[in-house]
């Protein structure tokens, strides 16, 4: 199994930028198709973004298109989320995981997920 951290989070204004970071460790992340979630207070959690093996194939919920940029790097075991033109509404606490099934992935059907990080947007 593989095991996740994620990293990158922080305290931003309205309209600036962060980037998180999910590390990979105990098997190589090039086997598993990779996603990003989030939770924000009194909320569930809700799939952000989600990037298949290859990188080649990418997929957005509608509230991030067009700001958010999910990437990974391979020989780094890391997947990558570039949020831009950050809002309020994008406070949460955000967690990656993955799975051998990209559909998977995209459903967020996990067991476990790790601390996550926490983007905290101002207005």
């Amino acid at each position: 199994q593989v095991q996740l951290v994620e990293s990158g989070g922080g305290l931003v204004q309205a309209g600036g930028s962060l980037r998180l970071s999910c590390a990979a460790s105990g098997r190589t992340v090039s086997r598993y198709a990779m996603g990003w979630f989030r939770q924000a207070p009194g909320k569930g959690r809700e799939f952000v973004a989600a990037i298949d093996l290859s990188g080649s194939r990418r997929s957005y919920a509608d509230s991030v298109k067009g700001r958010f940029t999910i990437s990974r790097d391979n020989g780094k075991n890391t997947v990558y989320l570039q949020m831009d033109s950050l809002k309020p509404e994008d406070t949460a606490v955000y967690y990656c995981n993955a799975d051998l099934s990209e559909k998977v992935v995209v459903a967020g059907r996990f067991d476990s997920w790790g601390q996550g990080t926490q983007v905290t947007v101002s207005s």
